[in-house]
């Protein structure tokens, strides 16, 4: 069992590089099937979920050559097969995006449902499957295996997603890419890594305009030969480390942003009396007062992200007064509340708002990660507690995050990570 260990009241300073985007990375990697020829992409982070990605690819078929330890060799053009077995595929919930790259390029697809992160709810698949069936595919869902066949190709349609679905948006792109005619997905959604999957098929040779808006507008090409993409920076990533700084205090220069993707996320710590300078490519992030309440609701970009949501209501455990912060996006995203109840937080959570109490501080404790963001979220709170926090479930954390104990013990966190074996166990002897 791998556990992180925090003895938390220590200021952060200093500066940090915030890696490629995992949620474009693992949206790109996917698009990979679809490139006949191949692709060098750049700034991969170096996190599980690429891991799993790639090795999902190699099983497939694909020749994979590591550049350096960011920069990969991907050649899918000599894949045969429409099938993505199940031993993989639930480990990462992003992998549901090979559905698409196979429907668009074979026409095709058997994958397994997909894993990955479970914090409360169920991701349905309904609005993929909607898109989809709108352009000409059969699909049916049976024994955890999602079954999708055409006649020949995918055919452009108009489709119109009932809710703003990041997941819907990207799969539906991939699969229009190669389909015959045009495509528009409307009520499409609007985040950065939807931009840069669509710069990235772009750069192949495919046909996309008017990703960032609500309307994305796709022409189908008969083939997308290789090139190369750099993968933008991880705004997610760099949120969490702005928060950090929030939660401790101290002052900290976190480079290699966009700092326009960090706006909504800016926005809400200045309200909270954080300073956040924006720079070119980089923001500096000070806080040395009291942390004022604040009230938040997530919606889709351009509002404040769902993946955002764990780490700032992890920071108004320690404002003054009563904040609340409403999830707009998902049913039920609060089951790290019980973990900051352990650390003394005050938050009561009713349907989907929390109303938090501030405390004048959290204090460490054991306790448990149950997904991704909820773990940089435990991570936070036991920076800024008093005493020692260990972290278990960090594969969680992981999956998303590149080095983050070496990020932060470089700007002054007393962190370490521990691995521990199961007691060993003694046979009887018999006499």
């Amino acid at each position: 069992m791998t556990k992180y260990v925090i003895n938390g009241g220590k200021p952060l300073n200093g500066e940090v590089e915030i890696s490629g985007a995992k949620n474009a990375a693992v949206a790109i990697i996917p698009a990979a099937l679809m490139v006949d020829g191949v692709c060098r992409i750049e700034n991969l982070p170096e996190i599980s979920d690429v891991k799993t990605l790639l090795q999902i690819l190699k099983e497939m078929g694909a020749k994979i050559r590591v550049v350096n330890k960011r920069t990969l060799d991907i050649d899918c053009s000599r894949i045969g097969t429409s099938i993505a077995t199940f031993d993989m595929m639930r480990r990462i919930r992003a992998s549901y995006y090979i559905i698409g790259a196979l429907l668009g390029r074979f026409g095709r697809a058997d994958v397994a449902m997909p894993g990955g992160c479970n914090f409360g709810g169920v991701r349905p698949i309904d609005q993929h499957i909607k898109g989809f069936t709108a352009m000409g595919a059969n699909v049916t869902v049976r024994n955890g295996i999602v079954s999708a066949v055409t006649g020949d190709h995918l055919r452009g349609a108009t489709v119109y997603l009932d809710v703003v679905s990041v997941g819907a948006t990207i799969n539906l792109m991939l699969g229009a890419a190669l389909a015959q005619g045009t495509t528009i997905i409307e009520n499409a959604a609007r985040e950065p890594h939807i931009v840069d999957l669509a710069n990235f098929l772009n750069s192949m040779g495919a046909d996309i305009r008017g990703a960032g808006t609500s309307d994305i507008k796709i022409r189908g090409v008969q083939r997308m030969t290789g090139g190369f993409y750099s993968i933008i920076p991880d705004q997610i990533e760099a949120g969490t480390y702005m928060a950090a700084v929030a939660g401790t205090g101290g002052r900290v220069v976190i480079k290699d942003v966009i700092p326009k993707h960090l706006e909504c996320i800016s926005g809400k710590l200045r309200e909270m009396g954080v300073t956040v300078v924006d720079l070119e490519d980089s923001v500096i992030v000070q806080r040395d007062a009291p942390l004022f309440r604040t009230h938040v609701k997530t919606m889709p970009y351009p509002g404040f992200p769902t993946d955002m949501q764990p780490q700032i209501s992890t920071l108004l455990c320690l404002a003054e007064g009563t904040s609340t912060v409403t999830e707009g996006v998902w049913d039920n995203r609060f089951k790290f509340v019980d973990e900051l109840a352990k650390m003394g937080s005050s938050i009561r959570v009713d349907g989907r708002t929390a109303i938090i109490e501030g405390v004048p501080y959290l204090t460490g404790a054991p306790i448990k990660a149950s997904d991704l963001r909820a773990g940089a979220a435990l991570v936070i709170a036991g920076l800024a507690a008093h005493g020692r926090t260990v972290i278990e479930g960090v594969n969680y954390i992981e999956r998303g995050y590149e080095k983050m104990i070496q990020k932060l013990t470089s700007l002054g966190a007393d962190m370490k990570i521990i691995f521990e074996r199961d007691e060993p166990r003694f046979k009887k002897k018999i006499v």
